[in-house]
C-alpha cells in the first residue's frame, strides 16, 4: 500500500474513532512531537496516534494488522537508536495512557503503559509510596521497567523487572488480555515483543525518608581520582558492605569547571533512618578527595527535577559491557578514557551497580524473567553522544575505544550478557546473535514466547529485532 493509501486509510478508519488523537506531517507541532532522544537514529512517522484508552489502543492494532501498515510504540521516546520514530511507519504514542492506581493494600500500583518515569515518581510520592525508577523523568517508565531497569533504588527493592506482577497488554489479534505467568516472563526482559503493554501492576514500597544528591571529587587528575576511589570503595563493601537502602552510582560528565567524577548518591528509607543515612554519604565522601558534598533530604519531585538540565536531544551511540567486578587494571583502563573524555556535555560515562542481598522488601520477586544476568555485576554506561552533530563522531570514537580496552585488559571479567537497552544492535550482528547475547539460556525461552503470541511478527519493529 503507498503512503497517500495509507494516509487516507488512517483518515478513514480515525472519522470512526473520534478519541484517537490524529497528527499528520502538516501539522504544525509535528517535528516538536515526533522529537526523540536520539536524533540521529530518528526517523519521520507516517503520523502520529495518541490513544486515550485501551480500546483506542485495541482498534488501532486492528486496523495496522489489516491494511499493513508498518507502526511503533512510543512513550518516552528515549530508545538508544531512536526506533520509536521509524520512516514511513505509524508512530502510536502511548503518553496519554498515564494513570496510576495504588491498591488498598498500598504494596501495588497498576499503571499506565505510557507513563513517564517523572510522572510515577512525583504522583507514588503523594501516597508516602516509591517503586524502583531511573533517575531521568522523561524516560518511558514501562520501556525502562520491562526491559531491565537499572536505577538508584536497585539495592534496596532490586531492578525495575523485578516489580512486575501483572500486566494488560493488546495482543497480536488487537484484543485486551491479561497476561498469565508465561506471558509475564517474557514481558520481564523482553517487554513489547508480544504486544501493547497498556497497563503494568507494580510492587510500591513506603518512602519516608529520602536522602539524594552528588558528592563531587577533586577530577583535577580524573583518571587517578577515578581509581583511588574505587580502590576503596571496593575495600568497602569487601570488609563491611553496604546497607540495602544505600545505592552509588558513579558518573563522569562535562561541566563548566571542565571534566567533574561524582558518585551520586541516593538513600531510600524511613525518617528514623534519616542520621544513618547521612552518615553514610559522609562516608562515601571520605573515599576520595571531595570538592562538594550536596546530598540531603529531599523529596522525589525535587530529585527528578535536578535531571532536567540533561540534554533533550543528542547525536551517537552508546557502549556498554557487564563486568563481575572492577579490578584495578580496569579501573586504570576506565580512568585513562576517562582523561580524554570529549568536551561535548552530553558525552558521559555512568556505571551502576547491581549487588547481592536485596532486603526482605524486594527479596524473592526476580523468578520468572528472561532477564539473564542475575549475578552481582557493574553495568557500563559509555555515552558516546554529543550534543551538536559536528561532534558526534568524536564522541562514538571515544565510547568505542573505552569499551575495547575495557574487554582487552581484563577480557575474563567481562560477563557475556550485555543490557539490552545499551546494547547497539545494529554493530552486534544478526538479530539471532543479539537475541543470544541479551537472553543466553532464556533466548530459546524469548523465542518460544513470540511464536505462541505473535507469530506473525506484527510487533517487528520493537526492540530486539527478531527478523
Amino acid at each position: 500500500m503507498s503512503t497517500n493509501t495509507h494516509l487516507l486509510a488512517q483518515e478513514g478508519f480515525l472519522a470512526q474513532q473520534p478519541s484517537i488523537k490524529y497528527f499528520p506531517p502538516s501539522f504544525s507541532e509535528f517535528d516538536s512531537l515526533r522529537q526523540v532522544w536520539n536524533t540521529s537514529g530518528a526517523g519521520t512517522p507516517l503520523a502520529i496516534v495518541q490513544p486515550q484508552s485501551a480500546r483506542d489502543v485495541a482498534a488501532l492494532i486492528k486496523f495496522v494488522k489489516a491494511n499493513s501498515v508498518p507502526f511503533t510504540l512510543r512513550s518516552g521516546g528515549h530508545n538508544l537508536e531512536g526506533r520509536s520514530s521509524v520512516n514511513e511507519a505509524l508512530q502510536i504514542d502511548l503518553r496519554a495512557l498515564n494513570s496510576v492506581a495504588v491498591a488498598p493494600d498500598r504494596k501495588s500500583a497498576t499503571v499506565g503503559g505510557g507513563i513517564l518515569q517523572g510522572e510515577l515518581g512525583n504522583r507514588l510520592w503523594e501516597e508516602g509510596l516509591a517503586t524502583p525508577t531511573g533517575a531521568v523523568p522523561s524516560v518511558g517508565y514501562t520501556g525502562w521497567a520491562t526491559y531491565g531497569g537499572y536505577g538508584p533504588f536497585s539495592s534496596h527493592w532490586g531492578l525495575g523487572v523485578d516489580q512486575i506482577i501483572g500486566a494488560t497488554i493488546v495482543d497480536a489479534n488487537g484484543e485486551i488480555r491479561t497476561a498469565d505467568q508465561e506471558l509475564l516472563q517474557g514481558i520481564r526482559g523482553a517487554g513489547g515483543l508480544f504486544g501493547v503493554i497498556v497497563q503494568l501492576t507494580v510492587k510500591v514500597y513506603p518512602l519516608t525518608g529520602f536522602l539524594a544528591g552528588p558528592i563531587i571529587f577533586d577530577s583535577t587528575d580524573i583518571a587517578k581520582t577515578f581509581v583511588d576511589f574505587n580502590n576503596a570503595y571496593t575495600n568497602l563493601l569487601d570488609t563491611e558492605g553496604l546497607p540495602p537502602q544505600l545505592t552509588v552510582q558513579r558518573i563522569v560528565f562535562n561541566s563548566p569547571h571542565g571534566r567533574a567524577f561524582a558518585a551520586l548518591f541516593v538513600w531510600s528509607g524511613s525518617k528514623s533512618q534519616i542520621d544513618e543515612g547521612k552518615r553514610w554519604a559522609e562516608r562515601i565522601a571520605s573515599l576520595a578527595p571531595c570538592n562538594v558534598n550536596l546530598v540531603g533530604p529531599t523529596t522525589i519531585p525535587e530529585w527528578f527535577a535536578s535531571s532536567a538540565h540533561l540534554p533533550t536531544g543528542v547525536y551517537g551511540s552508546p557502549w556498554t559491557h557487564n563486568l563481575a567486578r572492577i579490578p584495578e587494571n580496569v579501573a586504570e583502563a576506565i580512568g585513562r578514557n576517562l582523561a580524554r573524555l570529549p568536551t561535548d556535555l552530553a558525552t558521559m560515562f555512568s556505571l551502576h551497580q547491581l549487588r547481592r542481598g536485596l532486603s526482605t522488601e524486594g527479596a524473592g520477586s526476580e523468578v520468572s524473567s528472561v532477564f539473564a544476568t542475575r549475578e552481582p555485576h557493574y553495568m557500563l554506561e559509555i555515552l558516546g553522544y554529543a550534543a551538536v552533530p559536528s561532534a558526534q563522531e568524536e564522541a562514538e570514537k571515544w565510547a568505542a575505544q573505552m569499551a575495547v580496552e575495557i574487554q582487552e585488559v581484563d577480557p575474563e571479567n567481562v560477563l557475556p550478557t550485555a543490557y539490552i537497552s545499551l546494547y547497539n544492535a545494529r554493530r552486534g550482528g544478526s538479530p539471532d546473535k543479539v537475541l543470544d547475547k541479551v537472553y543466553q539460556a532464556n533466548a530459546e525461552v524469548v523465542r518460544a514466547l513470540k511464536v505462541t503470541f505473535d507469530p506473525g511478527n506484527l510487533f517487528r519493529l520493537a526492540v530486539p529485532a527478531m527478523e
